[in-house]
């Protein structure tokens, strides 16, 4: 159960309305980056927590934090498209170039929303939640929550870097602290449940004794002139889940070279290749 008192989370204001900022800004709420990503992301993964309920609490709680956030940006939006022209003529009057983009506006807000945000990214598209990952793995969903957190991150610092109003440089300080907090929210997650060392390889359930041992640490270079693959820590030394050692090797081929059936008569094939 969800539930609302009116109150934005923190303060938006705009002191110069800028329609194209405005665009950029639907990165941040509808962008694979954005804010209805990871609203949804970690509610899913909420709904389908198994185990100890606190992890449940914890990302439900977040869950609903980031629709404050979603509902900050979009005032942010709207606020920036206050006084932006109802009519392409009003703007061409005065400037034929920018009238004939509205300043750089996106056109859906005005169009079909009436000047406030949308579901969108800054090109309009919808977000279609093909970026939700809930994978029922606690593990696994708090390592792609760090990858949010940080893509979101850079998200809200180019923003802030592209702003001179200081309302909108204000929200997004906040914006930007909170999803340094999230970080290592999810980093702390994964230190309780154990750790590199006791969490990884994801799923930690499955025997590695069932896995091919003599491919699990080593680094395989595919250079075609089967020159050594790039050295780093990746390649030598304990490797990171303390379970083994890294190396690093050419890979040559082990398999056969693919030879499939003939295509079956009636499917489409030419008749060479039946």
């Amino acid at each position: 159960m969800f539930y609302t008192d009116g109150m934005m989370q923190y303060p938006v204001r705009v002191e110069r309305p800028d329609p194209l900022f405005a665009r950029a800004l639907q990165q941040a709420i509808g962008g694979v980056e954005g804010e209805i990503r990871v609203a949804m992301q970690y509610f899913f993964q909420a709904c389908g927590a198994r185990g100890n309920p606190k992890f449940r609490d914890m990302l439900m709680n977040t869950a609903a934090e980031e629709l404050s956030h979603i509902e900050m940006l979009a005032t942010a939006v709207a606020l920036n498209l206050e006084g932006a022209p109802l009519s392409l003529k009003e703007d061409i009057a005065a400037d034929p170039v920018a009238g004939a983009v509205l300043g750089g506006m996106n056109l859906k807000n005005l169009l079909s929303a009436g000047l406030s945000a949308m579901p969108v990214d800054s090109d309009g598209v919808p977000f279609d939640m093909s970026h939700i990952y809930a994978s029922g793995n606690i593990a696994a969903d708090m390592t792609a929550n760090i990858a949010a957190e940080s893509t979101g991150r850079t998200l809200a610092v180019r923003l802030y870097e592209m702003t001179g109003d200081p309302g909108m440089k204000d929200m997004l300080s906040f914006l930007i602290a909170r999803d340094t907090m999230h970080q290592n929210q999810w980093m702390a997650a994964l230190e309780e449940l154990g750790g590199m060392e006791g969490v990884f390889p994801i799923p930690n359930s499955f025997p590695q004794s069932a896995e091919k041992q003599a491919f699990s640490y080593v680094f395989l270079g595919f250079q075609a002139d089967g020159s050594e693959p790039p050295p780093g820590r990746w390649s030598q030394g304990k490797s990171m889940d303390g379970k083994g050692e890294f190396t690093s090797r050419p890979m040559t081929p082990l398999g056969q070279e693919p030879v499939l059936a003939p295509a079956p008569p009636g499917s489409g094939a030419q008749s060479e290749q039946m």
